[in-house]
């Protein structure tokens, strides 16, 4: 998979705010640096403004009047697209991403709020079964496609790992997820859901035991310039027994991955290559330490 080198940093919170500080930072040179500074700054901006629009639940598609016989629909169109956003954030963050799918094809766009009490990933992922079940039964189809944005990825791979998910999640898109946990921001602890996000709690060591037989394909993008990855790398995806593809992203912040037009392209590229299958046979036999492929 190919997607486009770029240069940023974060939005709410990040190594300008609360949650981070410069000295997580990857040593990168000053100028890329700073033109990723400037790129974050300028796509948190917009995002705050479009925040309020993405507060309440989305309007769910009229069902069906009682009685009428739905027609199966696989193999003549793709799978609903489910996306779930990240900590402390809301539906808004998917704007563009989902105008993108819907001009390339995509008719089965969901995007699904969870709410900012949670405080156990497991519950938010069960909660996300009863989403896609439902979807499922609304759409016809059998399975779904889920792009998940940091703590959203989280929630969508335990789902998928340890709730039985991978019979409903086809493909999962991780964007900036924290796989391997991260230690960023040691103030925010106090949250039950950043501690499940740290390395080593009992979430992340749960997500690392054996998982034979997962059907779930999954996709993960990390970026070198994530701050809120400590350490950088600790979005990558790297489990013996998951099929999975990791996509390195150069110099883009944790809030410009879901919208940056190179990380888009990559991730309708995700939903429909077929070249998916050996990519990730070879980094399932890397550990997932080799072969990423790049956004570059």
């Amino acid at each position: 998979m190919r997607v486009l080198p770029f240069s940023l940093p974060l939005g709410p919170l990040g190594p300008l705010g609360p949650l981070g500080s410069l000295r997580s930072l990857p040593q990168i040179p000053f100028q890329p640096l700073l033109r990723a500074l400037t790129l974050d700054l300028a796509i948190l901006t917009g995002h705050l403004i479009l925040y309020p629009t993405g507060i309440a639940q989305e309007r769910r598609a009229a069902d069906l009047t009682p009685g009428t016989t739905q027609l199966p629909t696989e193999g003549r169109s793709r799978p609903p697209v489910v996306m779930l956003h990240g900590f402390i954030d809301n539906r808004s963050v998917f704007l563009l991403l989902r105008r993108s799918l819907s001009r390339h094809g995509w008719r089965h766009l969901v995007s699904l709020n969870y709410s900012p009490l949670t405080c156990d990933v497991r519950a938010a992922a069960e909660l996300l079964g009863r989403h896609v079940e439902e979807i499922c039964a609304r759409t016809g189809h059998a399975q779904v496609d889920v792009i998940g944005h940091s703590l959203g990825g989280l929630i969508a791979r335990y789902y998928a790992q340890c709730l039985g998910g991978d019979t409903r999640i086809r493909t999962l898109v991780t964007l900036g997820t924290p796989h391997e946990g991260t230690a960023v921001a040691p103030l925010m602890s106090a949250h039950p859901v950043v501690r499940q996000m740290r390395p080593g709690s009992p979430l992340i060591e749960e997500l690392r035991r054996p998982a034979p037989g997962c059907r779930t394909r999954f996709v993960s993008f990390w970026s070198d310039l994530d701050q809120l990855m400590t350490p950088i790398g600790a979005a990558r995806l790297a489990h013996p027994d998951l099929l999975s593809r990791n996509v390195r992203v150069t110099g883009v912040g944790h809030l410009a991955l879901p919208v940056h037009p190179a990380v888009v392209s990559g991730i309708r590229h995700a939903l429909e290559s077929d070249e998916f299958e050996a990519g990730a046979k070879a980094n399932r036999a890397s550990g997932g330490q080799d072969g990423d492929s790049s956004v570059a």
